[in-house]
């Protein structure tokens, strides 16, 4: 993500917070895949751009054990304020400030919705280092026939045909397990996407350069 794209959340993380910053703006099936995807998992879960913190208090109530980082303050101290009992962390999914291996799973959660084709592999990467060896990762992101930028309420964002982000999955170093689509009325939300994956077995990956 560009300082750009942080900044403009920044800008608007009040009004962003008022609108997303709740499981009551999640739709159903949502929350169901993450759930139940987050709790099979063993060991600790990176809320990987977690913005106000909502998925990461939700899931932390469900015993599993999760931090969140995400680059726009405004939203690091309001998911302190709002789940105390959560670690939280200031930092960017394209570098991110943790070990190999320290992580069982990462979601990520719409927060590569601002990645563009040449970018998108740089945090993917990044996953898979803290992740280690048989990781998990689920991705949620907006779907459409091909990759192609849109307007989104903040800045330029991009979907992505399902099969094409799974491949920049596997050429970052993960196996991919499920592929989940959402659609609904014209005049609902845009369609939806869902990838879980996990580190292929026999993969060591660096640092995105």
């Amino acid at each position: 993500m560009t300082s750009d794209v942080g900044e403009r959340y920044a800008a608007r993380a009040r009004e962003y917070v008022d609108h997303l910053g709740s499981m009551s703006a999640v739709h159903p099936a949502d929350e169901h895949l993450v759930t139940s995807w987050a709790t099979t998992v063993e060991g600790p879960v990176l809320d990987a751009g977690c913005g106000p913190g909502h998925w990461s208090g939700h899931l932390a109530a469900r015993g599993v054990h999760v931090r969140g980082l995400d680059r726009v303050p405004a939203f690091v101290v309001h998911a302190r304020r709002t789940h105390p009992d959560v670690s939280f962390r200031l930092g960017d999914v394209d570098a991110l400030p943790y070990e190999p291996d320290e992580f069982s799973g990462v979601l990520a959660w719409y927060s590569l919705i601002h990645h563009d084709p040449g970018s998108i592999r740089r945090p993917l990467r990044e996953f898979a280092r803290v992740l280690g060896p048989g990781g998990g990762l689920l991705v949620g992101f907006f779907t459409g026939t091909t990759v192609e930028p849109f307007d989104h309420a903040i800045t330029t964002a991009w979907r992505w045909a399902p099969d094409l982000l799974a491949d920049e999955l596997r050429a970052s170093g993960f196996d991919v397990l499920e592929t989940h689509t959402r659609t609904g009325p014209p005049s609902g939300p845009r369609p939806h996407g869902a990838i879980i994956a996990r580190v292929a077995q026999g993969v060591t990956v660096s640092p995105a350069p």
